[in-house]
């Protein structure tokens, strides 16, 4: 659809109003409120308008700075039409591109992740770019009129770090990814999880909105039933939501007995606990949305993220990730089994349960339905949809912390 002279989408302003009029329940006090309609997760409008106004707009975690720890390593990122491509080049520097050739458009690489690129050359007509983005080689141009290789480098996406991650976002305008992240930015630098390592990685994919998968993290409510290794470890009804703010929602549950170290099947560790954290941690997972598509997980003895990746309105790529300390990671008897199989099978669970959800607000016997007292990250991650599909970049005045 066309642009107007101010860069507005035509009936921006009455898309948003019919939406705003369409969430206005969900808008109300969570004593009052309810879901998302069952269309925001099916239709193909909103979809397209989530990928405009929420993925392209915010920052993005990619992955972990390890991931590229060479010159020539490199990682591919996709959400909608939009490909990023993020390499280390060979000064050393992390630099992020458009995965998009400057001649007629093909896309650069297809993989998800390699290593020992010497430059990125386009698939159709070799135009070359160095690790750095600019335009070395361009075959048969010499006729060109007032061609200036210089100009046609590759188009950058922004690119910042936090604590070892990399996010990226493809908007130039709004704040950098520490003013978004405000208080989240800090409130964990006791788990120096910029010096963690990764010991494991276990990729889904998922057939369902990927904002299910965010509110289904949001809540405990169907642990006791459907999690029952989950709740013998860490009780459902434990913890508190303790931060809110324009970048995430989050809190923390408790572990249920004096003797359980971690979440894994028996309550106990492989590994000792991190060397930062206080005592409070040690009894404490930390479960916090960095919206819109990380999860983060703190445990007394590993981190645990998820990265969503929206693939249409019913189909989500998800990489979960587990973070170990660098020395327990280089012993040769590492073992991060005792943590990857529990959430594994907790994932599974989890995933079951958003696909069956995702199938049946398709219904037309399913409209909108109500919160209980345990969906506070629920509907805090609902009013974060609606404001951005209503133009919204700061939470609402009911996205407050209970009490």
């Amino acid at each position: 659809m066309a642009s107007a002279p101010d860069g507005r989408t035509p009936g921006t302003d009455s898309v948003r109003g019919g939406i705003e009029r369409e969430l206005a329940s969900v808008r109300q006090p969570l004593q009052e409120a309810s879901t998302l309609p069952g269309r925001f997760y099916h239709d193909p409008a909103i979809y397209r308008q989530e990928l405009q106004t929420i993925f392209s707009k915010m920052w993005l975690c990619v992955g972990r700075e390890e991931e590229i720890e060479k010159p020539g390593d490199y990682l591919t990122r996709t959400v909608g039409g939009d490909s990023v491509i993020v390499v280390r080049d060979t000064d050393g520097g992390v630099n992020a591109f458009h995965n998009v050739c400057r001649h007629r458009g093909s896309r650069l690489l297809s993989e998800s992740s390699g290593s020992g690129l010497r430059h990125l050359q386009c698939p159709y007509h070799a135009w070359t770019y160095g690790l750095d983005g600019a335009l070395r080689v361009a075959p048969h141009m010499e006729d060109a009129r007032d061609f200036d290789r210089s100009q046609f480098g590759l188009n950058r996406v922004r690119l910042e770090r936090w604590d070892g991650f990399l996010f990226i976002n493809f908007s130039n305008d709004g704040p950098d990814l520490m003013q978004f992240l405000g208080e989240m930015g800090t409130k964990f630098a006791r788990y120096g999880m910029g010096g963690l390592r990764r010991g494991k990685r276990i990729d889904y994919t998922v057939a369902t909105n990927w904002k299910m998968l965010a509110e289904n993290y949001s809540e405990c409510y169907h642990c006791a039933l459907i999690h029952p290794e989950l709740n013998k470890v860490s009780h459902y009804t434990s913890g508190e939501t303790d931060l809110v703010n324009q970048a995430t929602v989050g809190g923390w549950m408790d572990l249920r007995k004096d003797e359980y170290q971690t979440m894994s099947l028996t309550g106990r560790s492989n590994r000792p606990p991190f060397k930062g954290i206080t005592p409070e941690d040690h009894r404490r997972i930390h479960y916090y949305i960095v919206y819109p598509n990380m999860l983060l997980s703190l445990h007394p003895d590993y981190v645990m993220t998820h990265t969503v990746w929206p693939d249409g309105p019913g189909r989500s790529a998800v990489v979960c990730e587990f973070l170990f300390d660098a020395e327990d990671v280089a012993r040769p008897d590492f073992d991060p089994s005792d943590a990857a199989d529990f959430w594994d099978l907790t994932n599974r669970q989890d995933w079951r349960a958003c696909e069956l959800t995702w199938q049946g607000t398709q219904s037309g016997g399913y409209t909108k339905g109500r919160l209980s007292s345990l969906e506070w990250m629920v509907h805090i991650f609902d009013n974060f949809v609606a404001d951005r599909l209503a133009g919204r970049t700061e939470p609402t005045p009911l996205q407050r912390l209970p009490g």
